[in-house]
């Protein structure tokens, strides 16, 4: 899984994905969705206005993954704080889950789109127009590196391939849902600190986590990369 992501000209970002890759993002965007939870609709002759003024929890939530995602604003170390972190938690929570609710749903649709485009046969290439040459070089490459090093060997660029292109609004949706999807990962794999994530290049084949890990350093890649392309 060598895809990066690479600056567009204007603004924005784009990578190349083989369908493998879309899959597996598009499946922990919408686990992701599950454990955000559904957003609260307002109950039948419920006034939409008071619902969007409604009050959310005052306590941390119960899931560890959904602790990092949600965090106390501040430390408990005395009643005066952990009522000021209760306080800040009812009145902000759920704007944040429906931001990260929102986010993680464009990821979906965007890789549905990058889907029915290669579907359709142009493979995402409607998507990859704003690419520069040296970009879409760039986004081949790291395609025939990833099939070489997985064995599939003759060079040639996968099947169901595409380029998947973000407007800058798009990059931030992507950005905010790749950070959380690698805090649940994190918490998940019980690492808590950043110096930790080196001994996950050294786990064996054998670990039952393996996969897990995988998919954790794949997406702080894309994350690192989003990153860099905001930042030019």
């Amino acid at each position: 899984m060598a895809g990066r992501f690479e600056a567009r000209p204007g603004g924005g970002a784009a990578v190349a994905l083989d369908e493998v890759e879309i899959s597996i993002l598009r499946s922990l965007a919408v686990q992701l969705l599950e454990l955000i939870g559904p957003g609260d609709e307002p109950a039948e002759g419920e006034d939409p206005l008071a619902a969007l003024f409604a009050e959310g929890p005052s306590e941390p939530p119960a899931d560890p993954a959904l602790r990092r995602l949600f965090p106390d604003a501040y430390a408990d170390d005395t009643d005066e704080l952990r009522q000021a972190a209760s306080d800040f938690r009812r009145f902000t929570e759920n704007d944040l889950r429906a931001r990260k609710r929102q986010d993680a749903l464009a990821v979906v649709r965007s890789l549905d789109e990058l889907s029915s485009s290669i579907a359709s046969g142009d493979g995402g290439k409607g998507l990859g127009e704003g690419l520069g040459a040296g970009e879409r070089k760039a986004g081949d490459a790291d395609g025939k590196r990833n099939e070489n090093e997985n064995g599939n060997g003759n060079g040639d660029e996968g099947e169901g391939g595409g380029i998947l292109e973000l407007a800058p609004e798009g990059s931030r949706a992507w950005l905010g849902t790749l950070n959380d999807l690698r805090l649940t990962i994190a918490s998940r794999l019980d690492i808590t600190e950043d110096e930790q994530s080196e001994r996950l290049y050294r786990l064996p084949d054998s670990d039952p986590t393996k996969p897990m890990v995988m998919a954790y350093l794949w997406l702080g890649g894309l994350q690192e990369t989003l990153v860099e392309t905001l930042m030019a």
